[in-house]
Formats: C-alpha cells, sequence, structure tokens
C-alpha cells in the first residue's frame, strides 16, 4: 500500500463521515466505512487516526466519529431540528453553519439554554436570512482559533448573561460568519482553515470587526 492511496482513502472516508452526517444527521456505519475504503474497515478506521484533529475532527474511546465539526455525533449543547433530520451542533458557530450544508433543509429550528440563567432559547436560522432577537454567541478565544474549545462556545440570552472574558457576535454577525465557513465540507478536496486561513477570512468579510469584547 503506497502514501498515495493512504491519502486518497483518507479523502474518500471524510467525504463518507461528512454526507452521512449531512444526509442522516449521524456518521456512517461501520460496513458504510469500509466501502469509503475499498472494503476493508481497518484501512477505514486508520485513516480517522490519521485525520483525527481537535479543530474539527474527533473520535471517541471505541474508535466512532464523536465530531466532523460541524456535525456532532454525541450533544454538545446544540439541537438542530429540520423538517426531516435532526443533528447535533458541536456550538454555536456549527449550529448556525448546517443549514447552509443541508440541501434539503432551507430552514432549521436551533434549541440550546443559555449558560448564564438557564433559560432556554430557541431560534429558526433560514438560509436566506438572520434570525432576529437579543442573544449573543460567546467566545473565549480570539476570532482565529475559534475551532478550539466547543464547549465553551455557547448563545447567551443577551450580553447581560456573560459573566466571563472573551468575545462576542450578535446573532447577524453570527449567522453571516457562520454560512460559508464550512463550504466544501461534503466534497473531495476540503481542508479544514487553521489560524492564519481564518484570519484572512475574517479580514475578507463584510463584518472583519463584527466581534466584540465581553
Amino acid at each position: 500500500m503506497s502514501s498515495e492511496d493512504d491519502l486518497a482513502w483518507d479523502e474518500d472516508v471524510r467525504v463518507a463521515v461528512y454526507r452521512a452526517f449531512a444526509t442522516r444527521g449521524r456518521p456512517p456505519t461501520a460496513p458504510e466505512l469500509a466501502d469509503a475504503a475499498h472494503g476493508s474497515l481497518a484501512v477505514a478506521k486508520q485513516a480517522l487516526h490519521r485525520m483525527a484533529d481537535p479543530r474539527w475532527l474527533w473520535l471517541d474511546e471505541c474508535e466512532h466519529v464523536a465530531l466532523a465539526a460541524p456535525f456532532a455525533a454525541v450533544p454538545l449543547g446544540f439541537a438542530v431540528m429540520g423538517e426531516h433530520t435532526m443533528w447535533w451542533g458541536g456550538c454555536a458557530w456549527d449550529s448556525f453553519a448546517i443549514p447552509h450544508l443541508v440541501s434539503g433543509e432551507p430552514e432549521v429550528l436551533v434549541a440550546t439554554r443559555c449558560p448564564g440563567c438557564g433559560e432556554p432559547s430557541a431560534l429558526v436560522v433560514r438560509r436566506d436570512r438572520p434570525p432576529a432577537g437579543a442573544q449573543v454567541a460567546y467566545f473565549p478565544v480570539p476570532p482565529d482559533q475559534l475551532a478550539g474549545d466547543r464547549g465553551k462556545q455557547r448563545l447567551y440570552c443577551d450580553e447581560s448573561c456573560v459573566d466571563s472574558p472573551g468575545e462576542l457576535l450578535g446573532l447577524d454577525a453570527l449567522w453571516h460568519l457562520a454560512k460559508d465557513w464550512y463550504t466544501g465540507c461534503l466534497e473531495p478536496g476540503y481542508r479544514p482553515r487553521g489560524p492564519a486561513e481564518a484570519a484572512e477570512y475574517f479580514a475578507a468579510s463584510a463584518r472583519p470587526d463584527a466581534f466584540r469584547s465581553a
């Protein structure tokens, strides 16, 4: 087996993982992973381990895919409900990105709970326009490190509920910045953005100064 074969199978496995999440809200089954690696589940698992990265692909202790950002296989604080499918969002940013990736769901209901006061929140997130509301997305790290600690990237009722230093985004800015963040992730050749690419993305956006300090 050549290194070129390894890389080709890595991409086949990655695409299979993403398309399974997008269409069914869950990762591929073991037989589906094996099919993506030309019939070998062992090769598929090797590919997953090579690609595993805290920024975008998590494996659990049983070697199952726990997250392929923006999709999660386990609850991480956000339920993203379409008419036909439900997903777990990896964080506030990921949850707003999902409707822009799933062609059969032009709008989704994003449900979560404010970490500050515990109040439940439900927002209809559409592909064609951002939702209205006073909620703010909180990020404990600078914008170019957004793929870091997803567990702390949450939606709060408003700024008064945030009691930790960090960066904030309103709903309009969150929607506009999240909508193209994962463009291409369902197709071959996609590469997740690292810190340098993230900085370029924000600089090139129409909202380079959208973040404000908590």
